[in-house]
């Protein structure tokens, strides 16, 4: 069995920093699992594109008879399953594909795992790995103290967090029930390059660069941990490589801000980059704009990861300040890749109000 892993949702924003990783700085071959929804996008794995340890399968996880198939060909050593719907705002427009894909489609990636597991070789099978990546919105709001540890108790409060708790149980009942090797791992929000448009970080810089509106729900208040996307790679493949089986591993950035703080960093990072502003614009964060919460918004998260640290040795590389310096400065320097991501079905509206 080569040492060969299937990433599923790998022309996502997460996904596609872990393959990149793993091919500039591993030795795995890589197939790539996405069905190119909305916020797929092939651009961003360009520079590993031609790689001959780079394979690209374009697949719907919910699809039993073709995702059975990928095992058979590929012969993978591990399976990371990032595939997921993962918009809060779009599940409370919409929740019906965030079921489909976020349960229907684990459950069918775990019966095809097991299946496959349980036809190799004794020694194949104490290898395999399931690794499946959540986040820490199972968990649910905290107040003004404490953190989510691993043994936090689940208290999903959106759609999608509470898709995502739903597939995370199936991972564990997995394990438990017929002994399919799996880790799971929760991780609190990523930011930095390749990330679409609907997200907080570059909707802000988008909107602020375009002398559009930066609409903030509420005060602004919320408070999140903030992980740069390429930081919440390498704790992937760490915990791919080295986790122990069936534990659960929380992924924090150790960078706790509220919303307002973080649209506000980004305006004055703008200001130092971009000093000429649009028509009409003094100061980018006169643009910023008061709307009405979201339905049912969680007031805090914030992330103990401790035990990664402890465990396997991981720790962010990336401090607030030179993350969204990083982010600022990708989005200055690769506007054709976000204009051509906005002429799709997304302009920029800010979503997640109830639908009629």
């Amino acid at each position: 069995m080569a040492k060969r892993i299937l990433v599923t949702g790998g022309a996502g924003f997460i996904g596609s920093a872990v393959l990149r990783h793993l091919i500039r700085d591993t030795d795995w071959d890589v197939v790539n699992v996405d069905s190119l929804t909305y916020a797929g996008n092939l651009e961003s794995l360009a520079d590993i594109d031609g790689d001959p340890r780079y394979h690209f399968e374009q697949v719907d996880i919910r699809d039993a008879g073709e995702v059975a198939r990928l095992f058979e060909q590929y012969r993978p050593a591990a399976i990371m399953h990032l595939a997921a719907e993962s918009h809060v705002d779009r599940s409370i427009d919409g929740p019906a594909a965030f079921m489909e894909t976020n349960i229907i489609g684990t459950y069918t990636l775990l019966e095809a795992a097991r299946k496959y597991w349980m036809g190799l070789s004794v020694a194949e099978q104490a290898a395999f790995r399931f690794h499946h990546v959540s986040t820490d919105e199972v968990y649910g709001s905290l107040g003004a103290e404490g953190m989510f540890t691993e043994e936090t108790a689940y208290q999903p409060n959106s759609p999608y967090s509470a898709s995502k708790a739903s597939s995370d149980h199936l991972v564990r009942a997995w394990h438990h029930t017929y002994g399919l090797p799996v880790i799971t791992t929760n991780c609190s929000n990523n930011y930095g390059p390749y990330q679409f448009p609907e997200k907080l970080v570059p909707l802000m810089i988008i909107n602020a660069l375009e002398g559009k509106p930066l609409p903030v729900y509420g005060a602004g208040d919320q408070i999140r941990d903030w992980l740069y996307v390429d930081d919440h790679a390498r704790a992937l493949v760490t915990v791919l490589e080295r986790g122990t089986l069936g534990e659960v591993y929380n992924i924090g950035g150790h960078n706790e801000m509220k919303n307002l703080d973080v649209v506000q960093t980004l305006c004055n990072l703008l200001e130092e980059r971009v000093p000429e502003h649009p028509p009409g614009v003094a100061r980018y964060a006169d643009l910023i704009t008061h709307v009405a919460d979201r339905p049912g918004h969680d007031l805090r998260y914030a992330i103990d990861a401790g035990k990664i640290e402890r465990e396997l040795g991981w720790v962010p590389q990336e401090t607030f300040e030179s993350g969204f310096r990083k982010t600022v400065d990708w989005y200055l320097a690769n506007e054709d890749w976000w204009q051509r991501v906005r002429s799709g079905a997304y302009r920029g509206e800010r979503l997640g109000q109830i639908p009629a």
